[in-house]
């Protein structure tokens, strides 16, 4: 349960795309895409490392969903309250964000990929890790994300946990 917090932090899924993606399919192949993701990604890697609720937030269009196993948040104030309130639970380190699958439909991009943090409680140091998918819309001269899901990879019970 406790990890399950930490999905709320997963704002791995960031990502932006090029001025205009008029077009579908991969966008693995599109360097200067893939340059803008990387960047963002990097953006998000540094802010989930630093617990900045308020700059992960701002990565979102102000009507974005965000979908954790607790359940789902509506609205960039929602989702950067949630972010912050998780940042109070937990103090992850390490975040790494991964891209599996980046494409593009029309002017809106989706991707996929996983995640890996270690979460510092007041127990010791916790890994995680999960899945995450995304969609990204046009706004303004950037993308935000209009839509983030986030799952964790459930942890193994150990015979101790079963007693």
């Amino acid at each position: 349960m406790k990890l399950l917090l930490l999905l709320t932090l997963v704002g791995l899924a960031f990502g932006f795309a090029g001025p205009a993606l008029a077009f579908q399919g991969d966008l693995a192949g599109d360097v200067k895409a893939l340059g803008e993701f990387t960047a963002l990604w990097m953006k998000e890697d540094e802010a989930f490392n630093k617990n900045d609720a308020a700059a992960l937030a701002a990565l979102f269009t102000e009507d974005a969903v965000y979908v954790v196993p607790e359940g789902l948040f509506s609205g960039r104030q929602a989702i950067e309250k949630r972010y912050a309130d998780v940042f109070q639970r937990w103090h992850p380190t390490n975040f790494i964000g991964q891209a599996d699958q980046l494409n593009a439909i029309g002017n809106e991009a989706w991707a996929v990929g996983e995640w890996w943090s270690t979460l510092q409680s007041q127990t010791g140091p916790e890994f995680a890790r999960g899945f995450w998918s995304a969609i990204y819309v046009r706004e303004g001269d950037g993308w935000k994300i209009r839509m983030l899901t986030v799952s964790e990879h459930p942890r193994p019970v150990s015979p101790a946990e079963t007693e």
